[in-house]
């Protein structure tokens, strides 16, 4: 059977412009999340962790700032890995929420606007600047779309069709985002607190990040190589912004999960969940861990360092998995101060040391979309 390993990667965040950078800031307690007065996206002050500028590349003129944000991260991933996206044998996948949605806040709506709205069009220009060799592939399902992306590429090079991939999530924050999550009233009026008695809405963010995989362990990064492991998908088809108030989707996708690895509940070191700190999330999800006999893995969120990144959230946090895992580090979860859900889990509140070779990653979005993956590390 074929394995699928990390061969490079990166994080372009408020924390830092490499995957490193970011992960030192997040154990050193750091976040990117800061109080902004922008009426440009909002008439009141609202928090978020938003990017203030962005590193400089040939061409940039010629691209919009969503996708230079992409461009920067896949530029900075390709440099460490000897892939190349002009080569067949490597597919591009695009995971975005919005993709160049900021686009419509002050422009008219004209045919070339809705070329550049079109996520298949927005993947293809990012992609030819690379010489993409293959039609690049969007996953575009709301807040587990990195999460599937990098579920789609493990599938994709374990079935032969390529051997390696780049996967890019990305999303900006706009004034159309933050308008349609201040609407449901889902936006905190401070930094989140994902688990905590007192969490009251999400904190949003932006960011992009690129994992490029490979089947080739030559090429595997790192000393201890990650290995991209088996996950799976459910939907609880509850509600278009609602999820499950049992769990019981989530739960199944994460026992699925564990099945298709051979993984017993203690066998995991921990687990990054989703964690928008809104009410009905954290509490359905720690059903779900309960339901899936997780009760006492070490949990924790990250929406706390980065805001709550849509389409990249599940490549970022997938990514300082990885690097946790790698380091052998369980990660506390950031805000978190007094137990505030009904299903038993074990919130993290502190770093702790782990010799636990897997990690498990899961998201869960608009539409009762859930998703879990798990990643291990070798020698």
């Amino acid at each position: 059977m074929k394995r699928v390993f990390l061969a490079s990667d990166n994080i372009v965040s408020p924390l830092g412009f490499t995957t490193a950078d970011n992960y030192m800031a997040v154990k050193e307690g750091k976040t990117g999340i800061a109080l902004h007065d922008n009426s440009f996206l909002s008439g009141d002050p609202f928090y978020a962790s938003m990017l203030d500028r962005l590193p400089a590349f040939e061409g940039d003129a010629g691209y919009t700032r969503f996708e230079r944000m992409c461009i920067v991260s896949i530029q900075n991933a390709l440099s460490g890995a000897s892939v190349m996206l002009s080569d067949k044998d490597t597919i591009f996948i695009l995971s975005t929420t919005k993709g160049n949605i900021s686009l419509l806040t002050d422009k008219p709506v004209t045919p070339e606007m809705r070329s550049c709205l079109a996520l298949h069009s927005t993947a293809k220009k990012i992609g030819a600047y690379f010489n993409s060799a293959n039609r690049p592939l969007v996953i575009s399902n709301a807040c587990i779309s990195g999460v599937l992306a990098v579920l789609l590429a493990e599938r994709l090079l374990k079935a032969g069709n390529y051997k390696h991939a780049v996967i890019t999530g990305a999303d900006e924050l706009s004034h159309f985002i933050l308008s349609g999550f201040q609407s449901l009233h889902a936006v905190s009026g401070k930094p989140c607190k994902p688990f905590d008695k007192k969490r009251d809405g999400i904190t949003l963010g932006e960011g992009a990040a690129t994992m490029i995989l490979t089947i080739d362990e030559v090429l595997a990064e790192g000393s201890k190589k990650i290995v991209i492991g088996d996950g799976a998908s459910t939907n609880d088809a509850n509600h278009i912004s609602g999820p499950s108030r049992t769990g019981a989707e989530l739960g199944c996708a994460v026992s699925e999960t564990l099945k298709q690895n051979h993984l017993r509940p203690e066998e995991i070191s921990f687990i990054s969940a989703h964690g928008t700190a809104t009410v009905y999330n954290d509490e359905m999800e720690s059903k779900a861990f309960e339901l899936a006999g997780l009760t006492d893995v070490p949990l924790h969120s990250l929406k706390g360092h980065f805001g709550h990144t849509l389409g990249a959230a599940g490549v970022i946090e997938s990514l300082i998995t990885i690097y946790s895992l790698r380091d052998g580090t369980v990660l506390p979860s950031m805000n978190y101060d007094e137990y505030g859900v009904s299903g038993k889990v074990n919130v993290s509140r502190a770093e702790a040391n782990s010799g636990k070779r897997y990690a498990l990653k899961t998201a869960s979005g608009f539409g009762g979309c859930n998703a879990s993956i798990v990643y291990s590390s070798i020698n």
